[in-house]
């Protein structure tokens, strides 16, 4: 896990930034072309394994899926080249059914009101993230969700202090009724998710159960909580309580105990969060009860032991020591490469399979008196100084949590985050607000979308088990989906490009196999461009303009199951099935 001595949230960076300033084409059928089974293969019929602890209900609005591939630009021949990998993939062992929200993203409240920008909508409507969440990280400990502008409630102090940094109110508060164009109202959120068919998981201000000043400040900040419960009226399912307390720079962390009426110490602890979270649960389900509704909560825990002192001590076992079986599902963040380090490709692709596999162990280590689903609701690189988080490599990087976070059996993953401050490239934002230099569009894709729009695209509905021989670069991630076809995502983590070929077990490939390669462009290791089946951006970064329309390569597949893998690039690929 990350060893830095102290871990700034990106989230706060950005904050503080903000107030100071094809070939032939063809009809491809799902269905056989005429080719005749081969009576030399078996195939055993595959069986679900039982729901993890980890997954839960996020897997109850789990869907079969189907795989339609309109249009395809042929390729008549597969790669000539040695073959140095490959993959095996076994269809009869399924590690898991997929679950619905391991796509999802974060939205900030500081990206303009969404809905009034066609392009973005238009984007993230493609992406399909499924959940998205809000307000916006250690924001979210400052925001009151029904107050207007400036008016906020009379038991808020006029400074808090973060970091030993006074912030006045007016400044650093964040306000739900809102509508400025550059900020965004709940209502907008609300409207946002309506319009790009996604559902929310909302975190509330659990700091002002710390920093405010009236005889409870809990009880008051857990009204306020159940008020929204009874706003949202059964719209949002998932609730999280609070953003990263155990954090130094989050609001509430520290309180200035003069002002504190009922006996809180002056930093937080995991047995007071606990006492809090139960205070908050209380009141928010019975606000649900009152509307028909019926909601999860999760409780805010750490995905690692302590970071250099900046995380509490035994933080999970004291919140769970004082809630009982009182939350839904656990809360972790996790943002995977060193903090503030110029960190190199390899460094970087290194970090989705260990880091992943190495929180949900230490989770369940510290949580295992009460296992729960597992909500990764922020992830992302934290590498700066050479455009790292908006490049090719940070792309590559996405495909592989993706395919961690499934395989691991996480219950739901959200990416941080849709939108961003550029700050030199140290810019985690999916899409360009505006301020990329370059000439970029604003609201463009960067590399990091089209790698997980083309991962759910040929990524079926359950993940079967695949393994690779040959080359240590390259990362496989297998699935079925119900309309019989297979859907392999490979990545090449190393600085060659590598043949592999595809030996399938358990399933009968029918005619034809579809693929898509991405690599990055020639201008750096961390390129800001994405090639798509050798269609690039018209611009400085990003991918092609009109992806949707990028149609997918297919071969025959009596040519052979093999396909060139660039290297720091992928290839997402379905195979048809008989």
């Amino acid at each position: 896990m990350n060893k830095h001595p102290i871990l700034i949230k990106p989230i706060l960076i950005s904050f503080l930034l903000f107030l100071g300033l094809q070939a032939c084409t063809k009809s491809a059928s799902l269905k056989s072309d005429g080719i005749k089974p081969d009576s030399g293969i078996v195939v055993t019929k595959p069986t679900d394994p039982a729901i993890a602890a980890t997954q839960g209900f996020f897997l109850d609005n789990w869907q079969p899926k189907s795989l339609v591939v309109p249009m395809f630009t042929d390729v008549e021949t597969v790669p000539t080249g040695v073959v140095d990998a490959t993959v095996t993939i076994d269809a009869k062992d399924v590690i898991t059914k997929v679950s619905p929200y391991l796509f999802g993203n974060n939205i900030n409240t500081f990206m303009s009101q969404v809905v009034t920008e066609p392009a973005l909508i238009k984007n993230i409507t493609n992406l399909a993230p499924k959940i998205v969440r809000a307000p916006g990280g250690s924001l979210s400990d400052l925001f009151f969700w029904s107050a207007v502008p400036s008016v906020k409630p009379t038991d808020v102090p006029a400074t808090i202090t973060v970091m030993g940094n006074k912030l006045g109110t007016d400044t650093a508060f964040w306000y739900g009724k809102n509508t400025a164009p550059w900020t965004l109202s709940v209502d907008n959120y609300y409207q946002t998710l309506q319009t790009t068919n996604s559902t929310g998981i909302i975190t509330i201000n659990y700091g002002y159960a710390r920093y405010g000043t009236s005889a409870h400040p809990d009880q008051t900040a857990a009204h306020m909580a159940a008020e929204w419960v009874r706003y949202d009226r059964g719209r949002t399912k998932f609730w999280e309580i609070g953003n990263e307390n155990y954090g130094m720079w989050e609001a509430g962390y520290k309180i200035d105990v003069t002002q504190n009426k009922d006996g809180q110490p002056e930093t937080l602890t995991g047995a007071l969060y606990g006492q809090h979270f139960k205070v908050f649960a209380d009141s928010m389900r019975k606000a649900a009860a009152e509307v028909n509704s019926t909601i999860k909560i999760g409780a805010v825990m750490t995905a690692s032991a302590v970071l250099g002192g900046t995380i509490i001590p035994n933080w999970n076992a004291d919140v769970l020591s004082a809630i009982n079986s009182y939350a839904d599902f656990y809360v972790v963040h996790n943002y995977y490469t060193p903090f503030a380090e110029n960190s190199t490709a390899a460094t970087i692709l290194n970090t989705p399979a260990t880091e992943t596999r190495n929180m949900m162990t230490y989770i369940q280590e510290s949580t295992s008196v009460a296992p729960k689903p597992i909500a990764l609701s922020e992830w992302n690189i934290q590498a700066v100084g050479n455009n790292q988080d908006v490049s090719n490599i940070a792309g590559l990087h996405a495909a592989m949590v993706l395919g961690e976070v499934i395989q691991s059996k996480y219950g739901e993953a959200s990416r941080w985050a849709l939108a961003g401050v550029w700050n030199k490239g140290d810019d985690m934002g999916m899409f360009n607000a505006g301020d990329e230099p370059g000439g970029a569009a604003k609201w463009s894709p960067r590399p990091a979308f089209f790698y997980m729009y083309y991962f759910q695209k040929y990524f079926g509905d359950r993940m079967v088990a695949s393994t690779v021989t040959g080359s240590t670069d390259v990362m496989s991630y297998a699935s079925t989906f119900n309309s019989g076809q297979a859907g392999v995502v490979l990545v090449n983590k190393g600085t060659a490009d590598h043949v592999v070929t595809l030996d399938m077990k358990n399933f009968k490939p029918g005619a034809r196999f579809y693929y898509y390669t991405l690599k990055g462009g020639t201008d750096a290791t961390f390129s800001r461009q994405v090639i798509v089946n050798g269609i690039g951006p018209s611009g400085v970064s990003g991918g092609p303009d009109d992806y949707v329309s990028v149609k997918p390569f297919s071969t025959n597949v009596a040519k052979g199951l093999k396909v060139n893998v660039p290297a720091y690039g992928a290839v997402f690929l379905a195979v048809e099935g008989k």
